[in-house]
């Protein structure tokens, strides 16, 4: 264990529902039982997660023959007021990015 994790406590910067969603950015072909050990919770608890996504408009499901595929509402805004007006599309394409490759991409001063 890292010792920035040792001496920071138990707690993660994202909630369940931050790391559900950003899972199912990755992969919305996932399965609630690919999605729990990923984020370290429970599938009937990622279950119950994703149910709240999709009420809130984060997410939609389709089922595609016995699959169900997730389409994440990229538009949704931030619920917390000190993230008012903010979308959760380009946190999501920061935290979903993958592999050693993918680069941020720079800010322009201007």
């Amino acid at each position: 264990m890292s010792e920035s994790r040792q001496t920071g406590g138990s707690w993660t910067l994202l909630t369940g529902h931050g790391h559900v969603l950003v899972e199912i950015a990755r992969n919305p072909e996932a399965r609630i039982r690919d999605i729990s050990p990923v984020v370290g919770l429970t599938e009937r608890s990622v279950q119950a997660i994703v149910a709240d996504l999709e009420a809130a408009g984060y997410l939609t499901r389709a089922r595609i023959g016995r699959r169900v595929v997730y389409t994440v509402n990229r538009d949704s805004l931030f619920r917390h007021n000190a993230q008012e007006g903010h979308r959760v599309g380009p946190l999501l394409d920061l935290l979903a990015a993958t592999g050693p490759d993918t680069a941020v991409p720079e800010q322009v001063d201007g």
